[in-house]
């Protein structure tokens, strides 16, 4: 800079000596001596790429090349730097996008929306399980699976929503009292598994919301429905449930002998005979987990709170199909069936209205079971409520 400053001076300023006129001649050889020539200093910019502004004007190449090449060095290290970070973002992006979820909003047509979203349900489905788990409110679900852990514990899976509610085995039925020389955490599996697609009542113990998991417990829930329902009374004193009385009732487990309902936190186990006026052989047939059926209470004993007896009946529970059936049919006439079973007693066949005719084996052979079979009515017993007759032909299969 201090040449530019000496040639601008020498071309503003006009020598007016030969002393000034020698200073000068001094001054401007001293400097080509010392600094580039523009030529050179135009080759050097060329090669670097760097832009002249002035060949006139002399300046110092050696550090404008040391210089500048070490601010694109820097400008080159900022900007990858700045890449690897643009490329290391996106991989946390979508973490702070799953964490902070906007709920959808919804116009409704109403001054209250009805229709739920997804979290509204889950908003819901959790409020429940507070509820449950703070104030032992009774919440019910289906057994919709068995897993067993590898230290041989079986639970029963029920999901509520988007919760998965896990009961042990041991709050899940009651266990036996005798159980005949068997591992106890078989036979709790196997009566585990027989409710399968039951309808259960549990109380939550435990949740997780990370997990999305509770621990629940039916037994307790069974003992919160028995003190309500059977020793709960009305406004004027009388007990909710007594002899004589219909009740709703949920199938929880069959077997081929009969069933095992569920009234109100009691377990009843109710025979063949007494699920229907015809005649049934195997339960598993007519019924199944998870059912609602109407029963009649035949018995109620609940002189001792920690064991309330109860027995119960399905057939008793509606009309007598006999009484009116009965009319229908006129003794030495004949009328279609179907066998319904066959036993050592003779062969029995439901007719329309849902009576079953005894009749004595035929003499061209036993009947299949399902067959279809004319009977002629030998005699009618309207006190007995019953009927008995002859088969007269048997139809031939397709």
């Amino acid at each position: 800079m201090a040449n530019k400053t000496k040639k601008e001076k020498n071309n503003e300023i006009e020598p007016q000596t030969e002393i000034e006129i020698a200073a000068m001649q001094e001054e401007s050889a001293a400097a080509e001596a010392e600094n580039l020539t523009p030529n050179t200093e135009m080759d050097l910019c060329a090669e670097t790429g760097m832009p002249v502004a002035n060949p006139d004007i002399a300046s110092e190449p050696e550090e404008a090349t040391v210089k500048k090449p070490a601010k694109r060095k820097k400008k080159s290290d900022a900007q990858n730097e700045s890449t690897e970070e643009s490329v290391a973002m996106p991989k946390k992006k979508p973490e702070k996008k799953r964490a902070s979820v906007k709920p959808i909003q919804v116009i409704s047509i109403d001054e209250q929306r009805s229709v739920e979203t997804e979290a509204d349900k889950e908003k819901n489905d959790l409020i429940d399980l507070m509820e449950s788990l703070r104030v032992g409110k009774v919440l019910a679900g289906t057994i919709q699976g068995v897993e067993r852990s590898s230290d041989n514990h079986s639970m029963a899976v029920i999901y509520h929503g988007a919760f998965k509610i896990v009961i042990p085995a041991e709050e899940a039925v009651i266990p036996p009292d005798d159980y005949r020389d068997q591992n106890p955490a078989d036979v709790l599996h196997y009566l585990l598994t027989k409710r399968l697609g039951a309808e259960v009542d549990f109380i939550v113990k435990g949740i997780d919301k990370d997990a999305n998991v509770a621990v629940a417990s039916r037994l307790d829930a069974m003992k919160s429905k028995r003190k309500q329902y059977y020793f709960g009374t009305d406004r004027e004193g009388n007990n909710l449930l007594y002899s004589g009385q219909c009740a709703e009732a949920r199938v929880v487990s069959v077997i081929r002998a009969g069933i095992f309902v569920d009234i109100f936190g009691l377990e009843v186990y109710i025979p063949l005979r007494e699920l229907s006026y015809q005649r049934i052989m195997n339960a598993a047939e007519y019924f199944r987990p998870g059912q609602r059926i109407l029963v009649k209470i035949l018995e109620l004993d609940r002189t001792d709170k920690n064991n309330i007896k109860v027995t119960a009946s399905v057939k008793q529970s509606a009309e007598n199909p006999y009484e009116k059936a009965l009319r229908r049919y006129v003794v030495d006439n004949r009328y279609v069936g179907t066998v319904s079973m066959v036993d050592t007693n003779g062969v029995f066949v439901a007719l329309d209205g849902g009576v079953d005719c005894l009749c004595s084996y035929p003499k061209r052979g036993r009947p299949p079971r399902g067959a279809r079979v004319t009977v002629r009515i030998l005699g009618i017993s309207h006190e007995t409520n019953r009927i008995w007759g002859a088969i007269t032909h048997i139809a031939t299969p397709n």
